[in-house]
C-alpha cells in the first residue's frame, strides 16, 4: 500500500511512522509512506495557506489553492483520498477493514475553521472523523486511521489472527487475556484456559465476549442481536 498525507505539519508524524508496527511495516515494504505540505504549493512570499472566510466569521479556513495542488501532486489513478474533518462519517473497524483493501490512500488534514469546501467538491472522496470531539487539526486523526488501517495489511501483524479476534472486529468487544503467572496477587487464571479444551476455550471467549459487550457497550450488544449473528464466535 501506498500512503500519502497532506498535512501543514509534517513534523508531527515522525514519531508514529517511526515507531512499532507501523515502522517495521515499512521496513518490510508493506507499505510506502509520503509527507506533503501544502505550503510548499503556494505562490506568495509568506507562503500564505489560510485566510478569513467569506461571510465573516471566527477563524481562519485553509485556501483550495495550495491543498488542492498539494493533494493533486500525490494521486495517482489509483488514489482514495480522504479529509480528516469532525463532520465527516465515523471510523470503525469496518472501515478500517475497508480502507486496508485500497492500493493507495491520500489523507488530507484539516486545521483552523475548516478547509474551503471547493477542495472536498475538486479532490476528496471521502470525509471521515474519529469522533464527535474537536482536535486542533486533522494529523492526530489522520494516525489514528493510519495506524489501524496499516496492521491490517496481510503481512504486518506476527500472526494475522490477532486482528482478526480483536475487539470490534466482529461487533463485539474482546474476551479478557491473561498470560503467565498462573497467579498474581491472588488473582487466578480461569481453569478453562489451562485445559486444552480448544472447544471449550472458544465458547468460554465468545460468552466472555458477549457479556463484556454487555456491560460495557450496550449499543454493540444490541446491535449484535438484533443481527441475528450467530457465527461472530472467537476463533479457537
Amino acid at each position: 500500500m501506498r500512503i500519502d498525507v497532506v498535512s501543514l505539519f509534517p513534523g508531527m508524524f515522525q514519531g508514529p511512522i517511526s515507531e512499532s508496527i507501523i515502522k517495521r511495516a515499512q521496513d518490510q515494504s508493506h507499505v510506502e509512506i509520503g509527507l506533503t505540505n501544502p505550503r510548499d504549493f503556494t505562490e506568495d512570499k509568506r507562503s500564505t495557506v489560510d485566510d478569513r472566510p467569506y461571510g465573516g466569521g471566527a477563524g481562519m479556513v485553509l485556501k483550495a489553492e495550495p491543498l488542492v495542488r498539494a493533494v493533486e501532486s500525490v494521486v495517482t489513478p489509483n488514489a482514495h483520498t480522504i479529509l480528516l474533518t469532525p463532520q465527516g462519517a465515523p471510523f470503525s473497524q469496518q472501515k478500517a477493514q475497508e480502507l486496508a483493501h485500497k492500493e493507495h490512500l491520500v489523507f488530507v488534514c484539516g486545521h483552523y475553521e475548516g478547509v474551503d469546501d471547493r477542495v472536498c467538491q475538486t479532490v476528496i472522496d471521502e470525509e471521515i472523523s474519529i469522533g464527535d470531539y474537536v482536535l486542533t487539526n486533522g494529523s492526530l486523526a489522520a494516525m489514528i486511521i493510519m495506524d489501524a488501517v496499516i496492521r491490517l495489511i496481510p503481512g504486518v501483524l506476527g500472526c494475522q489472527d490477532s486482528a482478526v479476534d480483536e475487539s470490534f472486529s466482529y461487533g463485539l468487544l474482546e474476551y479478557p487475556q491473561f498470560t503467565r503467572p498462573e497467579e498474581f496477587r491472588g488473582l487466578k487464571v480461569p481453569d478453562v484456559l489451562l485445559s486444552g479444551n480448544h472447544q471449550e476455550i472458544a465458547k468460554w471467549r465468545f460468552e466472555q465476549s458477549l457479556m463484556r459487550t454487555k456491560e460495557r457497550r450496550k449499543d454493540l450488544y444490541d446491535k449484535h442481536l438484533n443481527t441475528g449473528s450467530k457465527d461472530h464466535e472467537p476463533r479457537d
